[in-house]
């Protein structure tokens, strides 16, 4: 992971929960590491360290929240006020929490450069709106959706839809990679499932377009209560 920052001035390789939810803005990716056998899965399949990603939305008097698949319901989604699985919107002190406490999972902060303007929030609210409340996908629709990304003849099929992505089940890094498609910071002719979690580690080296970068990783501090 990365060790310094240049990002909005933070210049930190270590925030506190507090601080990074002060620090944070539309657009910025939170990941993370956790040591379980499911995780452990994933970040071997992806060749990263990481196995989940999650999106800041920071617009107006809003609270800052989190957006990203998961499989558990602890939280209420704050777009439809219920208890769901799937695409949510959380809290995002209190998601970060759940991650990092519940289940023992590190996390980071990597911040979008230059910041999110009105029109990409606009896509990020159409995008919410849109895939809120989508199932999580099972683990074989998991598997197979993660080989179609990455398959050239099953993703061809797929590139005229890619504008207008409406999936029946959604895991995490197809949550974010859609929100981007719509903000207009990644091609909206790849299909969303060659994203994964490792994609947005800066390992990856994940090009964003107009010249829009996300920083280096900035480890967050969560505490245990």
């Amino acid at each position: 992971m990365g060790e310094e920052s240049g990002d909005r001035g933070a210049h930190r390789s270590v925030l506190s929960l507090d601080e990074a939810v002060d620090l944070t803005r539309t657009g910025d990716i939170w990941i993370f590491r956790g040591h379980s056998v499911p995780d452990r899965a994933i970040q071997l399949t992806t060749n990263s360290p990481v196995n989940h990603v999650g999106m800041s939305v920071v617009i107006e008097d809003l609270p800052p929240l989190m957006w990203h698949a998961e499989l558990g319901r602890s939280l209420p989604d704050l777009w439809s006020g219920t208890h769901h699985r799937g695409v949510q919107l959380h809290d995002l002190r209190d998601a970060v929490r759940v991650w990092g406490v519940r289940y023992g999972q590190r996390a980071w902060l990597r911040q979008l450069e230059p910041p999110a303007d009105q029109e990409m929030e606009n896509g990020v609210l159409r995008t919410i709106a849109r895939l809120d409340g989508t199932p999580f996908p099972s683990t074989a629709q998991l598997a197979w959706r993660w080989l179609r990304g990455r398959t050239p003849n099953l993703r061809r099929r797929r590139v005229r839809d890619a504008g207008d992505v409406r999936l029946e089940t959604a895991y995490c890094a197809e949550v974010v990679a859609i929100t981007y498609q719509a903000m207009g910071l990644l091609p909206a002719e790849r299909w969303p499932s060659w994203y994964d979690p490792g994609r947005f580690w800066s390992g990856d080296a994940l090009e964003l377009a107009g010249g829009a970068r996300l920083g280096d990783e900035i480890a967050v501090q969560v505490p245990a209560r």
